[in-house]
């Protein structure tokens, strides 16, 4: 045999061996050298970004789960899934996975679970057959299919003015206690969709029963999978649990499904990637938010859509909080420029007892105008126009300076006032179709609008 031949052999016999016994496998051992706030350093293991790692604890009874988010030369950043409670200096580190894969199946449907996959609804195991990367494919732009069919969400203000398609994303923009979260019910319980997807990431611990109970019900559970990860655990998680919600719609999607994905909130999202960043020594920006957060935000937001050549479709929904009812946020900003359009909701009119408090002023679909009549497109506008008139003079009104005669469409705005915010209204237990929603716009403007 030429010496070249024997060269060649060897060195594939050297690469399988190191395949098989220093790849990424539970017998490569590191130990922690630093722990700073919510990362662990690592030394003498070797894993990429995104693998499984287990830490030993003091007395070795228990295994704390994280994973390695960053490193540095030779040192691997990682965070804990759970609190680093017992870990001392030289604690071992072993490598346990390379990447996170999580089983997804129709199994889930009717099941809550935790960022990592895991029932935490005391309905016994989980069983799925197929195994997923939780960062999903990508989709050719060039394979996705159109935004063609109106989604009727039962909700009269939505429906007439804001008429969403399957397969858009929507943003849900306001400060806290206005309503979002009953908003975010009526549309899990009145939106005609296959399969609710819902993502409860970051915020209180107690809403995850009350909206599984209150909310969705029984019946809306069945068709449903939430995907729970409240604001006490890891932001790891918390990020987990963002991406397992858009990959289990993903699966459905790619099934012929009609998925709702509901996302509360994107801004307890960029929370978590904020606390990673700046955790692995990110440069902060506007707000302190580091570039990885805006890097996360549109990745998330082009996974939903109408998947490959129309089959299928993933409308999201995402809330994004208004911190002090500040609506120039960054989060706010780059959600706009992501999103198919926005529904503002407003403390004003919450304070008003005006529910749901949908602002016309400031929300738009951008897929309304290619998905409705042009009749009902005209009345649309005509209705936003005579709220927006009526909002822009409202002191004026309130205090008697207007005189009546001095702008004809503000006349109007005046006199139908009573009857456009009864059309905006709605109780959280009412639903109304769209073709209701359409005839009651018809009603409300009548022959008065020239």
């Amino acid at each position: 045999m030429r010496v070249e031949n024997l060269k060649t052999l060897f060195e594939e016999n050297v690469d399988r061996f190191v395949d098989a016994n220093f790849s990424l496998a539970p017998k490569i051992c590191g130990h922690v050298v630093r722990v700073v706030g919510l990362t662990l350093e690592a030394k003498g293991i070797v894993a990429p970004l995104g693998a499984h790692c287990k830490v030993a604890s003091f007395d070795n009874d228990k295994m704390i789960n994280a994973e390695v988010v960053g490193f540095q030369n030779e040192i691997l950043y990682l965070i804990p899934f759970d609190e680093p409670i017992g870990i001392s200096p030289g604690a071992k580190v072993w490598v346990h996975a390379d990447q996170s894969k999580i089983p997804i199946g129709p199994e889930m449907l009717g099941r809550v679970i935790d960022g990592l996959g895991r029932p935490i609804d005391n309905k016994g195991p989980l069983v799925c057959k197929e195994k997923f990367h939780l960062s999903g494919q990508k989709l050719n732009p060039m394979e996705r299919g159109a935004i063609e069919n109106i989604l009727d969400t039962g909700i009269k203000a939505i429906n007439t003015c804001l008429t969403l398609g399957q397969g858009q994303r929507i943003g849900l923009m306001a400060g806290s206690g206005v309503g979002k979260s009953v908003l975010l019910g009526m549309l899990t319980r009145n939106t005609q969709a296959d399969v609710v997807i819902i993502g409860l990431i970051g915020e209180r611990g107690r809403e995850v029963l009350e909206f599984i109970d209150q909310t969705l019900g029984a019946d809306g559970l069945s068709k449903s999978v939430v995907v729970a990860a409240p604001a006490n655990v890891s932001p790891v998680v918390r990020l987990k649990a963002t991406h397992l919600s858009h990959l289990i719609a993903e699966y459905f999607r790619d099934q012929g499904k009609n998925v709702l994905l509901l996302c509360d909130s994107l801004t307890r999202v960029a929370h978590a990637q904020r606390e990673v960043g700046l955790a692995i020594g990110e440069p902060p920006t506007a707000k302190g938010y580091p570039p990885s957060v805006f890097a996360l935000m549109p990745k998330l937001i082009e996974r939903a859509g109408v998947g490959k050549h129309g089959y299928g479709s993933i409308t999201a929904v995402y809330t994004v909080l208004a911190e002090g009812d500040d609506k120039t946020d960054p989060i706010i900003d780059i959600a706009r420029a992501s999103l198919d359009g926005q529904v503002m909701l407003s403390r004003d009119l919450a304070d008003a007892a005006h529910y749901p408090a949908i602002d016309l002023e400031g929300s738009i679909s951008r897929v309304m105008e290619s998905i409705v009549e042009p009749s009902h497109l005209e009345n649309a506008n005509k209705l936003r126009r005579l709220w927006t008139l009526y909002k822009q003079n409202q002191d004026l009104i309130q205090v008697g300076a207007y005189e009546s005669g001095s702008n004809s469409d503000l006349d109007l705005a005046i006199t139908l006032r009573k009857e456009v915010e009864d059309l905006l209204q709605q109780n959280s237990s009412e639903e109304f179709s769209m073709d209701t929603c359409r005839g009651l716009l018809e009603e409300v403007l009548g022959d008065d609008y020239v």
